[in-house]
């Protein structure tokens, strides 16, 4: 691994202190209670965007205003939730687990899914606004911040996993979900690229011994899907063109995706060192500087509560999202 891009992930930097928190962990394998994880996950609590998010938070635990949570983009509840995890914020803080309660209260429909409903008010949103990128990312997110045993997002889990595989009879499709798979309403009724990477990192943040044989069914008929075409392609079903976004690393994700994204999901499912993977990994490397740094290709600036890097710019969150599925796929002996 590149010595120079390690050694710049790993600095101190008040700016974006979760960098070092994952590199300490992802890139030198270090556990969560050794001394200088627990002083980087203690940092990303004082500074950078994680705090700057959490002073806009409501004490009732939303933002902007009660209810659903997904509007406004990217500055109400369910995106604050999203961002905190991937940002690398505590679980523990009791802020954050404001948020994620008020979200498991506020956002979940009748059938277990997350809906994406824009309306406030205690009202929960309807069934027919569950849709897998949101869904997967609110999963992704509870798990990593602690809320895994709580029985409304196992509700959650079992939605996911079951609108994937189609194997349960008395679920009920709507405009949005149109059928198992990633089918998508938003997508022209099509399987969305997009929501099968969400909603599969959301079931593989299931610890593998906790997975049921529907969750497992559901991440394998994922693979199928995503392996159905060549990664670093993405002609993925779309509506009328391949979205250039697929080609533009960014951080933080929201509901669009990329190929870096693609390939976490494969990598995580056991498909490193996967023939099929080449291409990608060839893109990903090409992406990357003189000094092993990859420049932020995609942004949310302007629209979060923080903004997080310069878009252009040798990004830390880019190049540790490569790097960490680099090493995790084994091919980190090309940096």
């Amino acid at each position: 691994m590149n010595a120079d891009a390690l050694a710049w992930l790993l600095e101190p930097d008040e700016a974006n202190p979760g960098v070092r928190y994952f590199a300490l962990r992802n890139l030198l394998g270090r556990p969560e209670d050794d001394a200088e994880v627990v002083a980087a996950r203690r940092d990303v609590m004082q500074s950078g965007p994680v705090p700057k998010i959490l002073a806009a938070q409501h004490p009732d635990g939303y933002w902007e205003k009660p209810g659903p949570g997904y509007s406004t983009k990217y500055r109400g509840t369910t995106w604050q939730l999203v961002f905190l995890a991937n940002l690398g914020a505590d679980g523990s803080d009791a802020r954050v687990r404001a948020a994620c309660d008020y979200v498991l209260a506020h956002t979940q429909t009748a059938n277990g899914g997350f809906g994406y409903a824009r309306s406030g008010g205690e009202r929960p949103p309807p069934p027919s606004s569950v849709i897998h990128c949101l869904n997967g990312n609110l999963l992704r997110a509870l798990i990593v911040l602690g809320s895994l045993d709580d029985p409304r997002l196992q509700r959650s889990i079992d939605w996911q996993a079951k609108s994937i595989t189609g194997e349960d009879a008395g679920l009920r499709y709507y405009a949005t979900t149109p059928g198992p798979g990633f089918a998508c309403g938003v997508n022209l009724g099509q399987p969305c690229g997009w929501g099968a990477n969400k909603a599969l990192r959301g079931l593989l943040a299931i610890p593998e011994a906790r997975r049921s044989a529907s969750v497992v069914r559901a991440l394998e008929a994922g693979a199928a899907f995503l392996l159905s075409r060549d990664p670093a392609v993405a002609d993925y079903p779309y509506t009328g063109r391949i979205s250039s976004t697929w080609f533009r690393l960014g951080f933080p994700l929201s509901y669009t995706s990329d190929v870096l994204e693609t390939t976490e999901v494969l990598v995580d499912l056991g498909y490193g060192a996967d023939a099929r993977l080449d291409h990608v990994f060839e893109l990903i490397l090409s992406k990357r500087d003189a000094g092993g740094r990859w420049p932020l290709e995609n942004t949310l600036n302007g629209k979060m509560w923080a903004d997080v890097e310069t878009k252009g710019r040798p990004s830390k969150w880019v190049t540790l999202r490569a790097l960490s599925v680099l090493r995790k796929a084994g091919r980190d002996e090309r940096l």
